[in-house]
This record gives C-alpha cells, structure tokens and sequence, in this order.
C-alpha cells in the first residue's frame, strides 16, 4: 500500500432548500392563508477519524468532496428535506488546515473523533413565516444559504509512542523488526526505508505499545535535504525517542551530533523530548571500541547508553526496560502535571 501523508483537497457543503409561496386551498377553509414550507437544510463535511486506516492515500485520487443540497419546502407548511451529511473517513492523527489561511481546525487523534469542517446553509423561509397583521396573504419566501466551501490541507501525524530515529543504515528496520512483528524492507545501502514503519511491541503486562521507524534523516533535513525532511512531522507525538547509533559508522559521535542537530534545527519541542541512546551492531566491533564510545556519549548526554545489536538479537531485553521504565515515568508525570492544572483551574474559579 503505498504510504501518503498530506493531501490538499476541497470540501463543499449542501446548500439549503428554498423556502416556497403557498396557500391553503381545502374545500371548507375559505381564508386559508399562507402555507408555504420552509427548505431544508443543506449537508455539512464531515471527518471521521478511523483507527484501521494509515495513510492518505484515497486522497489521491479525490480531491472534492460534496454534501447533498437541502430539499424545497412543500405546501401545507411541509418542510424540505434536509441534505445528507458527507462523512469522509480519515486516519487518526491526522490534522487539518485551513489551506487558504494556515488556520488549523482541527486535529483528529482519538478513534471516532469526528470534526465538521463545511457547515450546510441553513433552509430558506417559506412565506407562512411572514404573516402579520399588515400583510395577511404573504407573496414571498427566502432562498436557501449557501453552504460552506473551503480547501482543505491534510497532514497525517503518526500516533506512536516510541519513536527510533538515526542516521540512514542504522538499523532502525532490522531493530523494529526484531522487536515487533512488522517486517520492513531491509538491505545493507542508506534510504532502504522510504516510509514510517509502525509495529507494536508487546510489554511484560501485554499491553501493546506502538513503535515508529522514522525513515533516514541526513544533515539539512529540517531545509529538505534527503527524506527526513517529509517524516520529522511524525516524531512530534511521540513521547520518547530511541536514537540508535551505528557503532561500525567512521564516526558514530558525529553521526550522534548531526542528528541532534537536525532536532534542534526542526524546534517544536523535539530538542526537549526524552531520548534513549543505543548503540547499535556491537557484535561488529571489540569491546575496547564499545566502552570508548558509550563513555563519551554518557559523559555528553548524562544518560545511560546502551548496547545492542538487533540482528543478533543482543542487549534489547535491557533496552526495553529501560523503554517501559521511562515510558512509566512519563505517565507519572503527565498525570501530575495535569492535577496541577486542574488545581490552578479550579483556584481561578
């Protein structure tokens, strides 16, 4: 399936139904008066979050997307029908923007989270609604609004926990295929992952949580250098990131410093999300090698460093105690953060 993550489309919404001019004709109702209904109101757009769907990729092909106008009023103060509401299923995570204005409106990250983004126009009056005392045999009637139009720009934000990032032909496939059931494609040259891989990995308790292979990113990717640049969008939800080294690269500090700076260069907080450090294909170097590195890095870091090698399957049982301790921590820390919160809210009340 092929992975799209934005997409510009155009929304337009139903336009209401026109009200009408009518009068009451029955046998024995001899000033019958006014009985024009009103039009019903037109269809609104509507976005449905869908937690099976992963890309955006129906977009491709349809760019315009269109409610049912409302129904014409009917005599005998009938009202029109009202027009069918367009639902359009997307994947969660996805966020939509205003492609005019910038203006974000809305950011669907929950299963079944729905957002109208093109209100219907509202029905037209029928002439029943302009009886008065001045005017007992009304002749007129309004026409229905005009429902919404707009264009739309979506991008999808993957919904991971764990985000592994690093430089091309680090090993983030072979370790999320190691620790999950997913199976990218792998091969020994750079850029063989040319999407976000997502598997879920299992905890001791069984609970799953999901893991994001973020495709290579160079030096100058946050300026769309290489292919980085398309995915750093889907590392901005995600709540740690496992930064995995090439331990057998020329210089793996270096390849260290230049995706740290990448982050620092993208902003939107990634500079300030946790990471886990992992040195990677350590079954390919000596020990001597491994102790200078992890002692370098830990002295620049403060935090621990950790050895492994995905493809013989060495180290990743300490990794991912690590992974779930931290993750645990920040559960902690979002539920505190959060009590705090409502305390000032409350205190302000």
């Amino acid at each position: 399936m092929q992975f799209i993550d934005q997409a510009e489309i155009e929304v337009v919404a139903g336009n209401g139904g026109d009200g009408i001019v009518a009068f009451r004709r029955e046998k024995y109702v001899p000033a019958g008066g006014p009985a024009g209904g009103n039009g019903g109101r037109g269809g609104s757009v509507i976005f449905n979050a869908i937690e099976h769907l992963q890309t955006l990729l129906d977009f491709k092909y349809a760019h315009c997307f269109r409610a049912e106008n409302g129904g014409r009023g009917g005599p005998n103060n009938r009202t029109g029908k009202n027009g069918s509401d367009r639902i359009i299923e997307v994947p969660c995570g996805t966020v939509v923007y205003n492609a005019d204005t910038g203006e974000m409106l809305g950011d669907l990250v929950k299963p079944r989270q729905m957002l109208c983004v093109a209100k219907g126009g509202k029905g037209g009056l029928g002439n029943r609604h302009f009886l008065s005392n001045h005017n007992r045999a009304p002749e007129h009637a309004l026409p229905g609004l005009p429902g919404e139009q707009l264009r739309l720009r979506l991008e999808l934000k993957l919904l991971a926990e764990v985000g592994i990032i690093g430089l091309p032909n680090a090993g983030k496939s072979t370790l999320i295929s190691a620790l999950s059931a997913a199976r990218p494609k792998i091969a020994n040259y750079p850029f063989t992952t040319l999407i976000p891989n997502l598997g879920v990995v299992r905890k001791p308790t069984g609970d799953g949580t999901v893991f994001a292979d973020i495709p290579g990113l160079i030096a100058g990717a946050h300026q769309g250098i290489g292919l980085g640049h398309e995915f750093l969008r889907h590392i901005e939800r995600t709540r740690l990131l496992l930064h995995l080294i090439d331990i057998t690269a020329a210089d793996p500090i270096a390849d260290y410093q230049t995706i740290q700076q990448e982050l620092q260069a993208y902003g939107r907080e990634l500079p300030e999300r946790p990471q886990i450090l992992a040195l990677n294909k350590v079954d390919a170097v000596d020990q001597d090698m491994i102790d200078e590195v992890s002692t370098y890095l830990n002295q620049l870091t403060q935090v621990p460093v950790f050895s492994i090698s995905a493809v013989a399957k060495i180290g990743l049982d300490a990794l991912l105690s690590k992974i779930w301790q931290s993750l645990d921590q920040l559960s902690v820390a979002d539920c505190s953060k959060a009590a705090v919160n409502l305390q000032q809210s409350t205190f302000k009340v």
